[in-house]
């Protein structure tokens, strides 16, 4: 029988080569992930013996112990308020600053979008000495404790998310029409007003992108984390090494406590993911 597919399709070799390489791709995500939840529900004994691909003993001893063993739930406090209020001020700084750049034409535009820019270019690691010893001395010239403490870290964490938040909104704000803006400021709306009540309704998608991109460099973050927090203030991604004792190391209770921790993030993904699509993809195509 002659060939009907369009003349456009791809070859029949490139169409298995893809399956094959995604199929090899999701096996290789996600046997990491399927070791980490057989090992869950396993007993530590289990776990340090010759690992079995089943468990033959299986237990939800460990998601019970692992809120005992460390506090874990002061942990997770901690996490879910510096997340919080770093995403949230992240947001709003940036909404109003990609509004500004991409509605206003003012001294220094340009180069406020080339430095917000340029400083994605730069590890974060360059930065953890620098802010620590900027926090050393502001504690000590004015009382005011930002290392080891939560405020410092949601400052920290600012100053990673908001110029890439800012980069994608500059470029989202731009597809929109200006008639938008016009048409609300034609109903007696100012910049601020036209801000609210128009603009940020069409820019949902980007909006939830920003946030959760966000939320996710703030719940993840280890480095600065590990030295700008004390033990009043660690957070979930710092406390999962006090698992680890002089004499044991909890490895059951590991995982269970990286799978608790891992749902918060999932499931906003899940919930979130058609509109983080549309706002990765916005402005791309005007």
């Amino acid at each position: 029988m002659p060939d009907r597919r369009s003349p456009m399709a791809p070859p029949r070799s490139f169409l298995w080569t893809r399956r094959i390489g995604l199929s090899l791709l999701a096996l290789l995500t996600s046997v990491p992930l399927y070791v980490m939840l057989s090992s869950s529900v396993k007993p530590l004994r289990d776990v340090q013996a010759a690992f079995t691909w089943i468990p033959t003993h299986p237990t939800l001893a460990p998601y019970v112990d692992m809120w005992s063993t460390v506090p874990l739930a002061h942990y997770f406090l901690n996490s879910l308020v510096v997340c919080v209020c770093s995403t949230a001020v992240s947001v709003v700084v940036a909404v109003l600053a990609a509004y500004a750049v991409s509605r206003h034409r003012f001294p220094g535009r340009r180069l406020f979008s080339v430095t917000v820019l340029s400083t994605q270019m730069f590890p974060g690691i360059l930065f953890l000495l620098p802010l620590f010893l900027i926090y050393v001395n502001i504690g000590a010239a004015t009382g005011v404790q930002l290392s080891g403490s939560r405020l410092g870290l949601v400052i920290t964490y600012l100053t990673f998310t908001l110029p890439f938040s800012i980069w994608m909104l500059v470029g989202y704000f731009d597809s929109i029409p200006r008639e938008l803006d016009e048409a609300a400021k034609v109903d007696g709306n100012g910049p601020l007003g036209a801000l609210v009540r128009v603009i940020l309704p069409a820019a949902v998608p980007g909006i939830v992108t920003v946030t959760v991109y966000s939320f996710m460099t703030a719940w993840g973050e280890v480095l600065f984390a590990s030295v700008m927090t004390g033990d009043a203030t660690r957070t979930l991604a710092v406390g999962l090494r006090n698992y680890a004792s002089q004499n044991d190391v909890y490895w059951n209770q590991i995982m269970a406590a990286s799978l608790v921790i891992s749902v918060p993030v999932v499931a906003a993904f899940l919930l979130l993911q058609r509109y983080l699509v549309a706002g990765l993809t916005a402005g791309s195509v005007k």
